[in-house]
């Protein structure tokens, strides 16, 4: 990702390609010429120049072609977002912003349970149960692939807000690491020590 080393977290008109991204794309000129043209610094010099112009055009026509693609989009979004109906927030991750997208595009048309499960899928990232309750006019959306609660949580509350027939209400189910299924591991004192933190967050 342009101008920084972690996915998602770069900020919009920041992607600036530097001088490796357009080496990816260099044509080296000298490959379709005699040798001996190349030998001429002059002319060697003068394709060079050439070959970095023609990368750099091939890297922005790439750049574009991302740009059509909700999950490779970076300064594209925004027009995701206008084509959808989206407040662009550029305090928000590109991450963050594609799963908005991708969850309005998935509410489009009549809501229904699916539609629901599909929206909050998107969020996060992980399988959704939606259950109708005995309750009247109120469902729980079970979050079943991730533990705790997902990030970008008001993002998706203003969606469901968004998409949901005004008369139902929801509650929300969060899956979580008790310490009795840890007990129950056999989870010792010596072995806990070579198991990090983020490992003892996905047992079930």
């Amino acid at each position: 990702m342009y101008g920084s080393n972690q996915y998602g977290v770069v900020k919009y008109a920041e992607n600036i390609p530097t001088p490796e991204d357009i080496n990816k794309h260099k044509i080296d000129l000298t490959k379709y010429v005699p040798p001996f043209v190349v030998e001429i610094p002059e002319m060697k010099a003068s394709y060079d120049v050439q070959g970095t112009e023609i990368g750099s055009l091939l890297y922005y026509a790439d750049d574009v072609k991302k740009q059509l693609r909700i999950d490779t989009a970076t300064w594209g979004l925004i027009y995701w977002e206008e084509r959808y109906g989206i407040e662009t927030n550029l305090d928000l991750s590109y991450e963050q912003r594609r799963e908005i997208v991708k969850a309005k595009k998935k509410g489009q048309g009549t809501t229904t349970k699916q539609m629901i499960k599909n929206v909050a899928e998107a969020f996060s990232g992980g399988e959704v149960d939606v259950i109708e309750n005995t309750a009247p006019y109120t469902f729980t959306i079970q979050f079943i692939g991730v533990k705790g609660i997902p990030r970008n949580m008001q993002a998706f509350i203003n969606m469901l807000e968004d998409i949901k027939p005004a008369h139902l209400g929801y509650v929300f189910k969060y899956t979580y690491t008790s310490w009795d299924y840890l007990d129950n591991k056999s989870l010792s004192y010596n072995n806990a020590e070579s198991i990090k933190w983020d490992d003892l967050e996905i047992y079930d």
